[in-house]
């Protein structure tokens, strides 16, 4: 053999392991005490236990799985992506464990064929998961650098308890001491919003604490855990400023009048008769939607021709003087063949919220009332008058 001759060996290339499968578990009982119905509560326009399942899509997790009892939580799962596993009655309860339901899953998915090397076990009622945190979580558990990983933020707090004579105790520091910030070594706190682990551990523990236990470090501002109203509304004032802008992937726009395509003030003169100011680029954005083939329906509770002779201009179909938009918006929507998830509907005030509360993506104008904020999937930034329908058809049309 010549000094550069390549050297041959016998011995068979080393195959690389396989990847370790993933599954996301997601306990999603239909009972709630502190609120009602909880999981199906909404923030930012979308199901808690939807969140739940696209934060663990938007992760890169093989199989998304929620663990229910309830059917209309079951049918908001499917849809958002998720396979359902149904929950038995002993396992619903109040005093059942998530240990129990995450457990029953894997037996669940084991008798199918299906079985998983590690879990990430998310709580719908984090509705801020971090996608990539959790990504990176499942990560460090899959290249076994952890057997157990689990979502919290640093804080620099100073923490006390109360002893049994009511007295204050300090925790996690001296009470005589006090340094600054810089000078004190931060502790974590568990947010609960997930929790990832190695099945084979986990069913071994009984416990999603095990072996070496790392801390997947998130933002503070994604801890809120709801379990009250209180809880429910910082959730939805926090998702106006932080979920960000997503394409609108709508089949049809549904549209408030007032205060939507007009600035909501009105002109009256001697006679009674009402002027409103609009914009002629929502004409335009209406004429882009009615070429592109979508439906449109505006949808008003006043009685007043200016409505009718807007929707003639526009060449959109108008139902006016309607107290329940809820039943008309149903109606129009099955009379067109569109569901219901499908429809993007656009509103200003309170009475649109019982029409917003069923369609999948509730939007509202940017100087909206505070509880239309809240309740909307999205916020544009044009006011009611000022072009807001145009943003919405625009961005409608480039998803």
């Amino acid at each position: 053999m010549t000094e550069n001759a390549e050297h041959v060996t016998d011995e068979a290339p080393t195959k690389a392991a396989a990847p370790l499968r993933t599954v996301a578990i997601i306990p999603a009982r239909g009972g709630s005490k502190g609120v009602p119905r909880k999981n199906l509560q909404r923030v930012g326009g979308v199901a808690l236990v939807a969140r739940a399942v696209r934060a663990a899509v938007a992760a890169g997790v093989e199989r998304v799985v929620v663990s229910t009892d309830d059917d209309e939580i079951a049918a908001v799962a499917a849809s958002a992506g998720a396979r359902v596993i149904r929950r038995p009655a002993e396992l619903s309860g109040d005093t059942a464990s998530s240990e129990s339901a995450i457990l029953h899953a894997l037996d669940e998915l084991e008798s199918g064929g299906e079985a998983y090397e590690v879990v990430a076990f998310l709580q719908a009622t984090s509705p801020f998961i971090p996608s990539d945190a959790l990504a990176a979580a499942v990560a460090d558990v899959a290249a076994d650098r952890a057997d157990s990983v689990f979502s919290a933020h640093e804080t620099y707090g100073f923490l006390w308890r109360r002893n049994a004579a009511s007295a204050a105790v300090a925790v996690n520091h001296e009470a005589a001491h006090r340094p600054r910030r810089q000078d004190r070594e931060p502790h974590h706190l568990e947010t609960g919003a997930f929790y990832v682990f190695r099945a084979a551990g986990f069913r071994e523990s009984r416990h999603r604490f095990f072996g070496r236990i790392r801390i997947a470090e998130v933002p503070e501002w994604t801890a809120i855990e709801i379990d009250d109203e209180q809880q429910l509304g910082i959730a939805r004032a926090l998702a106006v400023r932080h979920d960000g802008v997503e394409p609108i992937a709508a089949h049809a726009v549904v549209t408030d009048f007032d205060g939507v395509h007009t600035d909501d003030t009105a002109l009256v003169d001697a006679d009674g008769r009402e002027r409103v100011r609009v914009s002629r680029e929502d004409g335009m954005g209406v004429a882009l939607l009615r070429r592109a083939g979508l439906p449109m329906l505006i949808l008003s509770t006043e009685v007043n021709p200016v409505v009718r002779s807007r929707a003639e201009k526009l060449r959109v179909p108008v139902l006016h003087g309607i107290d329940d938009k809820e039943s008309a918006l149903r109606g129009w929507a099955e009379e067109v063949g569109v569901a219901l998830t499908d429809i993007a509907y656009l509103g200003n005030d309170v009475n649109d919220l019982p029409a917003m509360r069923i369609v999948g993506w509730p939007v509202a104008v940017a100087d909206a009332h505070p509880l239309v904020l809240e309740e909307a999937r999205v916020v544009l930034t044009r006011r009611g008058g000022h072009g807001a329908v145009r943003e919405l058809i625009e961005r409608v049309l480039s998803s």
